[in-house]
């Protein structure tokens, strides 16, 4: 598994990327609401420059949630790093071992004080800082693309809705060539044959008539034709930028269900890690402290958070993000089903190892 690059200039190159994709999501949208068949430039150019515009709208957008994904991993990673560095609270040292031979309520005070003193919580509160400016920066992401994806959905449902009169207009305009050019050839063939000369010049006059009709109805139907074929391309081009935002709702969403899982799992091993009974360690998390990951936090208040139902759901995101980012794919563990948290070993109070793939 390659190591993550920092988390910080990731995540401001993130945040710089989210406002160009931003302005240019505002352009495309534009562009097919505002859309039109009547063009003063050739309808190559127009095309040609809003087919670059909206590829690298697309490919930039792309780029930003493989960047989103980069971040919610390595912020995995180094909630992998704090459970860790756990272990190393397992066993007791040399010192509380010696003090233990006086004293086994010192020897556990001394245990339980270097615990306390060790940086993890801070590493934890931090980790949980980092997952909240995440939170927002991919729920402000999938708020704009939903509000953008149903605008440019609409826009493109009226220029589909359009093309298909025109259609049907081509259909009517051919039916009605048929029918003038069948009624012209008719007047030709009874010209000299019918009538004295007068009727036959009235006749000619009549065919002459109905042929030119004929041709412009001819006209506007070829008119109408490159006008069909033109939206056409513009249609295929639109459908691209409303897929890639659909996808981009489904990419946040799976971003957003492992990033509140992960959360959960810092909650856990903050809960356990430290007495939330102690007067301020539990005040050090609410709600309104992180406003972006408040629904978990919300479940810590409430003691509602369980290792046991954890592992399960972590597991399934996992596999979801995996999915959706396979250069996060990570192998599959040697042994399934192993606990977040070891209760094995209940007589140290902060006995808390995380073991993970």
């Amino acid at each position: 598994m390659r190591k993550p690059p920092p988390f910080q200039s990731q995540y401001e190159a993130a945040g710089s990327l989210a406002e160009k994709v931003a302005a240019d999501g505002a352009y495309c949208v534009g562009a097919i609401s505002a859309f039109s068949g009547d063009e003063a430039r050739s309808a190559d150019e127009v095309f040609l420059e809003q087919n670059a515009r909206f590829q690298a709208h697309i490919a930039d957008a792309e780029a930003l949630d493989a960047l989103q994904a980069e971040l919610v991993f390595s912020l995995d990673r180094l909630t992998a790093e704090v459970s860790a560095d756990l272990d190393s609270f397992r066993g007791l040292t040399l010192r509380e071992k010696m003090a233990g031979w006086t004293s086994r309520q010192r020897m556990w005070r001394m245990y339980t004080e270097r615990v306390r003193e060790a940086p993890v919580i801070e590493r934890l509160l931090e980790l949980l800082t980092k997952s909240d400016a995440l939170a927002r920066l991919i729920a402000g992401q999938r708020a704009t693309i939903i509000e953008r994806h149903r605008a440019a959905e609409r826009g493109l449902v009226d220029i589909v809705e359009q093309r298909r009169r025109l259609v049907d207009s081509i259909d009517i305009a051919r039916l009605k060539m048929k029918e003038l050019n069948a009624k012209a050839l008719t007047t030709q063939g009874r010209i000299g044959v019918y009538g004295n000369r007068a009727h036959w010049e009235q006749m000619e006059t009549e065919r002459r008539a109905l042929k030119a009709e004929a041709e412009q109805i001819s006209a506007r139907e070829h008119e109408m034709r490159d006008d069909s074929q033109r939206r056409e391309r513009f249609i295929g081009l639109f459908q691209s930028f409303v897929d890639s935002a659909n996808g981009r709702i489904a990419a946040c969403n799976v971003l957003l269900r492992k990033l509140m899982i992960d959360v959960e799992e810092r909650l856990i091993i903050y809960q356990a890690q430290v007495d939330t009974d102690r007067p301020g360690m539990k005040m050090r998390i609410k709600p309104e402290l992180f406003p972006d990951i408040a629904a978990p936090i919300g479940l810590f208040e409430k003691g509602m958070l369980v290792a046991q139902d954890l592992e399960r759901r972590k597991s399934r995101a996992d596999l979801e993000f995996a999915g959706r980012f396979p250069a996060y794919a990570e192998p599959l563990p040697e042994t399934s089903g192993a606990p977040l948290i070891d209760t094995a070993r209940r007589r140290l109070r902060f006995s808390l190892p995380f073991l993970r793939s």
